[in-house]
């Protein structure tokens, strides 16, 4: 067997030899009976490599020893019943660029992609290392049955479905604490095309996901859209780093009511947009269920040389939520902005809060629209105002060890004003540190399993 670094050297032709369809084949190899209306798997057993197509429908195990190819879109159950992909630690699983490769997974299916530091798993370009560029593949998304707000003229949006950009399949529902799996030490490289005006495949799309769910220890890297979006749902998250994303890092929309703790963006000089992109609803910006998610220990990190007209945190269209203990520093346009009335509604009603912040940028503040102008006399208030009159929010130089993209270190250094002061949310998802940012300064959660190379 060849090594996997060989194997990943020469991919355009291991894949050429392989047959296009795995139509009425049974591979022993993968466990899994391959029908022609379904898809499959088809492996070359003497390349090492197995293609994966269409629509799986039966429990599937990808493992180490194989390198594993996404044709297409592939999908992950029948929108019915339960089928689990687990993926072994150590797995790398291309997605296919001549075709969109993405991977879907279904509602009531699962994903079991459980990795570890010395072994994430990783999902990445089919092009050659030193050919890789944003956009090379479809990306990963997960499916669920919790709440969102898309059909809000319709009701409440409690038991409320839409349909997923780039035909991802359906989403959403009236289940909570519906469970897609687990995502844990993954990796996602080079993935999000832009199909069309308002019809993106990001990095990580998470659409009405469950708290059921769990997500940790995940890097999206060099992203054509989005890293991570969140579709509504109320799933949770902790550890996530995204690097070189050329759009937002961080979006979500549609009534997401989930939890974070560290998370952390990294802009590259080359492309990208905000830190973080916050809308309740576009079409109703009162929607319900309202946008309502709560971060803690949060960083986020700008190119102020570069010419990227960007924000650290925009908050929009409705969002209500909490930002706690969030270092924010480098963004050209702004640090901080919040735009749209019912936005500005919930700040100045304490259903949108940011407090024990750091802001760091040659603007700290945004200029809002439908800010100064929807709130006189009495109602006057500025976005310096609402940061200000946050608790314990501040601004000033973070002090980070080293923000150069290609070896960052995101640890607060010897005098950071990070280093201590902060104030996590009373709630037993939250870990109780002392420092602010996403990343302590004894120990960084980052090394041993992420990258920063760009091709």
């Amino acid at each position: 067997m060849m090594s996997i670094q060989t194997k990943k050297l020469s991919m355009g032709l291991l894949l050429a030899a392989l047959i296009t369809s795995a139509c009425g084949d049974t591979s022993e190899d993968s466990g899994v009976n391959v029908d022609q209306n379904v898809g499959g798997v088809s492996c070359d057993e003497g390349a090492g490599v197995c293609v994966l197509s269409g629509v799986i429908t039966e429990d599937l195990t990808l493992t180490a020893d194989t390198d594993w190819l996404l044709r297409g879109g592939v999908f992950v159950g029948d929108d019915v019943n339960t089928t689990t992909l687990t993926i072994e630690p150590g797995t790398t699983i291309f997605g296919e660029t001549s075709t969109n490769g993405f991977l879907a997974i279904r509602r009531g299916s699962k994903i079991d992609a459980a990795g570890t530091k010395d072994a994430p798993i990783v999902f990445t370009s089919s092009q050659a290392e030193g050919s890789r560029a944003r956009g090379d593949w479809g990306g990963v998304i997960i499916n669920g049955r919790a709440p969102i707000n898309a059909c809000a003229d319709e009701g409440d949006g409690g038991s409320c479905e839409s349909f997923g950009e780039g035909g991802t399949g359906f989403y959403g529902g009236d289940k909570t604490d519906d469970n897609s799996g687990v995502l844990r030490y993954v990796r996602i490289e080079f993935a999000g095309r832009i199909l069309s005006p308002d019809n993106e495949l990001n990095g990580l799309a998470l659409q009405g996901v469950g708290s059921g769910t769990e997500l940790d220890f995940i890097q999206i890297h060099m992203g054509k859209d989005d890293g991570v979006e969140f579709f509504g749902g109320t799933v949770n998250f902790k550890h996530i780093l995204t690097t070189g994303i050329a759009d937002d890092n961080l979006d979500w929309t549609d009534g997401w009511q989930g939890k974070g703790q560290y998370f952390i963006a990294l802009q590259y000089e080359d492309a990208g947009d905000n830190g973080i992109e916050a809308d309740n609803n576009g079409e109703d910006n009162s929607a319900s269920p309202r946008s309502n998610p709560v971060l803690s220990n949060v960083t986020l990190i700008g190119q102020p040389d570069s010419d990227l007209s960007d924000i650290g945190v925009l908050l929009r269209e409705g969002t209500a939520g909490e930002i706690h203990n969030a270092v924010i520093t480098g963004w050209n346009d702004t640090c901080f902005d919040i735009d749209q009335l019912e936005t500005f509604s919930n700040a100045k009603s304490g259903d949108l809060a940011v407090a024990n912040s750091l802001l760091d940028c040659a603007s700290p503040f945004g200029d809002g629209e439908d800010a100064e102008e929807d709130f006189e006399g009495d109602d006057a208030m500025s976005i310096e105002d609402f940061y200000n009159g946050g608790e314990g929010n501040t601004t000033g130089d973070p002090k980070l060890t080293n923000v150069d993209t290609a070896a960052p270190d995101f640890r607060p250094s010897s005098g950071s004003p990070a280093a201590s002061g902060a104030v996590v949310p009373a709630d037993g998802f939250f870990d109780q540190v002392d420092y602010k940012g996403a990343v302590d300064p004894s120990q960084d959660w980052t090394e041993g399993w992420t990258t920063s190379v760009r091709n």
